[in-house]
């Protein structure tokens, strides 16, 4: 049945809506091929135990604010509870499964059953839907996201002297550590951890008392709905409530962020990988199926590809909504699913990336011999000679000619290459500045690296500080995910045991 159909029935004083006019109207829009276009019912698998979690809360006010009579309340609250044992295939058809849980009642209880839909529509019931069952897939996709982090962290403890060559422009630029590499990704997660969990507070809200879109005549208390379902709060505008989705836009923009920040680290094993700088566990490969010596990172170029799921699913939920006026439109319909692709498929990627980082093995002599390659411990001579007093752009112009007098098969210059280059630009022996050993220091990457212990750097000390800050760090957002779990398990316990007082 159509909202339509149940406000006209509720205006005539039914609340089933089971009068004369609506039975009419029921049979005008019973039939038709647009029947199966306009259902949803398949789809909305996902949100049965939600629905059912909704109805039993709106139930329990109405019985509490004398709407509808105790007899009434445990007859339809028992009908609910063999629905949910008779699952979501039980149901009969309908648009939607909203319906098609409605009609289950109504069939249990009789007309009465429809008394259950009093005081709400199917607008505010599916935002508190939607926004129920979006809690439960960010709370699981918290959980792996921090879950990941303290993977990188152990990591990142093991492998704070592991050199490694450091890439701009997809040169060798730079010396760091695997330690250091890891950590970079560890803070942008903590980023995406943050982002997941203000989203969360938007979507964790009461649309439910909004109706159609313009509230109620009837005395409902939309604050007691919000605590029976576990919402920290309630969206205050009846019209808002029930035509926004931006919960939805802000939820799937935080997770097409997170995607990307896996993609980029997909995208370094893949390639470190391509050099023998990694080595990825066997559950985290695959060989080919007719060159036997090949071993390919498979998990994480579909960790890579999986992000064009959630872009996708980012851009496809904003051009659903751009051109929608208040209040409700059936276009809404379709905004979920980009919302869900999203999410399931990130989650996925959360849990690969993290293990194949978790898992691998990292070769520190090819490492370090590779930390050479392309003279990348110039930066460091030349900040040594700008420690000395030279100026950096002298001292840069220098290193850089020196590296230019290279052999092919050389990787960098020595001291004395560098010194006599030194002299014709300095006019004074390289010696007044620095001496040899210095010199010979600043080119080994292990030193280079070494001697960056700014904050934020690759030297195991200045790694020590990044860890502890990130333990803190994720010890704060563990602890927030736990309590919001802990708040919705409670609520939860809280509607069973009302629930039990009445059927």
């Amino acid at each position: 049945m159509s909202e339509e159909e149940r406000e006209t029935g509720a205006a005539s004083g039914n609340a089933d809506g089971a009068d004369e006019e609506t039975v009419v109207r029921r049979d005008r829009f019973a039939g038709g091929p647009a029947r199966s276009f306009l259902s949803s019912l398949s789809d909305d698998e996902r949100i049965f135990p939600a629905d059912l979690a909704v109805d039993r809360a709106h139930v329990v006010m109405l019985t509490e604010r004398g709407i509808v009579d105790r007899d009434t309340a445990g007859e339809i609250l028992s009908a609910l509870a063999e629905i949910e044992s008779a699952g979501h295939a039980a149901l009969p058809d309908g648009e939607d499964v909203h319906e098609a849980i409605e009609s289950a009642v109504i069939d249990r209880v009789g007309p009465e059953g429809g008394k259950m839909h009093t005081a709400r529509s199917r607008n505010d019931e599916v935002a508190a839907c939607i926004r129920y069952r979006l809690r439960e897939d960010l709370l699981e996709l918290l959980s792996a996201v921090v879950g990941a982090r303290e993977q990188l962290l152990a990591v990142a403890r093991d492998h704070d002297e592991t050199v490694m060559p450091g890439y701009t422009h997809l040169q060798p630029a730079q010396p760091t550590t695997v330690a250091h590499w890891v950590l970079s990704y560890e803070q942008a997660l903590q980023r995406d951890t943050g982002r997941l969990l203000d989203a969360y507070a938007r979507v964790n809200q009461n649309p439910l008392g909004a109706a159609a879109f313009a509230g109620t005549p009837f005395d409902v208390d939309r604050d007691r709905t919000a605590a029976l379902l576990g919402f920290e709060g309630v969206v205050e505008n009846s019209m808002d409530a029930a035509s926004a989705r931006d919960f939805l836009v802000e939820v799937t923009g935080a997770v097409a962020g997170l995607a990307t920040t896996l993609s980029q680290l997909a995208e370094d094993i893949v390639v470190m990988a391509s050099k023998d700088h990694v080595e990825l566990d066997d559950d985290y490969a695959s060989t080919s199926s007719i060159m036997p010596q090949k071993k390919n990172p498979d998990t994480l170029e579909l960790v890579r590809g999986r992000t064009g799921d959630a872009v996708a699913g980012l851009n496809g939920l904003l051009t659903n909504l751009k051109g929608q006026p208040r209040a409700y439109n059936r276009d809404l319909q379709r905004a979920g699913r980009h919302a869900w692709d999203a999410i399931d498929s990130v989650t996925e990627s959360v849990e690969v990336a993290a293990g194949a980082v978790a898992t691998a093995e990292w070769p520190a002599d090819r490492l370090e011999a590779a930390a050479t390659e392309g003279f990348a411990t110039a930066t460091g001579v030349a900040d040594l000679l700008a420690m000395a007093g030279v100026p950096f752009r002298t001292a840069h112009e220098i290193v850089a000619e020196a590296a230019a007098g290279l052999d092919p098969d050389e990787d960098a210059p020595d001291y004395d290459a560098i010194a006599a280059v030194a002299e014709d630009v300095l006019d004074a022996p390289l010696s007044e500045y620095v001496d040899r050993t210095a010199v010979e220091s600043a080119l080994d990457p292990t030193e280079s690296v070494g001697m960056r212990d700014s904050r934020g750097g690759p030297a195991p000390s200045a790694i020590a500080g990044q860890l502890s800050t990130a333990e803190e760090q994720l010890a704060v957002d563990t602890e927030a995910v736990g309590d919001h779990r802990t708040t919705v398990e409670q609520a939860t316990d809280r509607l069973l045991t009302e629930v039990e007082r009445y059927a």
